[in-house]
């Protein structure tokens, strides 16, 4: 910092205070321009670990996730944060644990011990999830899926309004006979199979259908079991006009059963899925009509709450899943 000041021709105090951004700091656009050109060809940067410990704390918030070198939906959910973070000048520091126990807690060891501002425990698919002990001393929000525990806040998708707009949308088509293929049995209490079925019987109950047992079938979120049972639905001697796949992986495998039987999308069955993958919704035949996961809104909410304080009120704010509408929906060809 003497250096720079030399070389700006100003005091050591006033490059502190034009590198900090001090407020109530008054100099001319001229001074400031020397002191960031002096920084510039110096290469100067600051110390971090003085920073730190003047501040005590880091210019980072730590993100911490299971799968997030390998998720599709990761960078949306990572891009969502980050920007957030840099809009207040923070940098996100990211770490992807596979899952691995040991080095999540080396990670948020080392992040606690570099003073983080705050830490995202991220997940990659909405589920309830054991908290480690160690954030309850720092501002700490869950993504993606909530703390079982119910102390930490949590940022997720609204899963039961999610299958109701689904469903909507083909009641409103016209069809009346309204499929569903799961993700998962409602037994395994996963937040995304629990809440899109309950959005789906909420729909269906408003437009005054009874639930329909014989055309709803639990897989396991795969393209195999959209198959599968989408084969069984559209060879019933009632079958389905229009069918909720809970997933687009599941919505795949039935657009696969469909062209097997010779059935057109829309024309024969119209199909909804959920989370519009950018790497298969669009690019299916005809494109897929789908309700998006807002990764990048969740991300950036749950860096809004760290740098709120993110109090361990146990909140969970869920956000709504906007539909994107593409060419898989029609009205039937016979309306029943």
């Amino acid at each position: 910092m003497h250096d720079v000041a030399a070389a700006a021709g100003v005091s050591q105090a006033t490059v502190s205070l034009v590198l900090n951004s001090a407020s109530g700091s008054r100099f001319s656009e001229e001074t400031r321009k020397r002191v960031r050109d002096a920084v510039n060809r110096l290469g100067y940067r600051t110390n971090a670990h003085a920073k730190v410990l003047r501040e005590g704390v880091a210019g980072m918030i730590g993100f911490i996730g299971d799968s997030v070198a390998s998720s599709p939906f990761a960078g949306a959910i990572i891009e969502g944060a980050q920007q957030r973070a840099w809009e207040d000048g923070l940098l996100l520091l990211t770490v992807n644990t596979g899952g691995d126990k040991e080095l999540e807690t080396a990670s948020l060891d080392t992040m606690l011990s570099y003073k983080v501002a705050g830490v995202v425990y991220g997940a990659m698919y909405h589920r309830m999830l054991e908290v480690p002990e160690a954030l309850a001393g720092i501002p700490s929000v869950v993504l993606n899926s909530q703390d079982r525990a119910g102390r930490l806040p949590s940022v997720a998708p609204d899963e039961v309004r999610g299958g109701y707009v689904a469903t909507r949308r083909l009641l409103e088509a016209g069809h009346s006979r309204v499929g569903l293929i799961n993700i998962e049995t409602l037994e395994s209490g996963l937040p995304g199979a629990v809440g899109r079925y309950e959005g789906y019987t909420r729909a269906l109950e408003e437009a005054g259908l009874a639930l329909n047992p014989a055309v709803i079938r639990f897989g396991a979120g795969n393209e195999e079991d959209g198959y599968r049972y989408a084969m069984e639905l559209m060879t019933a001697a009632k079958p389905p006009t229009a069918i909720f796949c809970a997933n687009d992986r599941t919505a795949w495998g039935a657009y696969q059963a469909a062209s097997e039987l010779r059935l057109s999308i829309p024309g024969d069955v119209s199909i909804v899925g959920f989370d519009n993958q950018v790497t298969l919704a669009p690019h299916l035949r005809p494109g897929l009509t789908t309700l998006e996961l807002p990764f990048v809104a969740m991300g950036r909410r749950a860096v809004d709450l760290i740098l709120q304080g993110a109090e361990p009120d146990g909140r969970v704010e869920l956000m709504e899943c906007p539909l994107i509408e593409r060419n898989s929906v029609t009205h039937p060809k016979e309306m029943p």
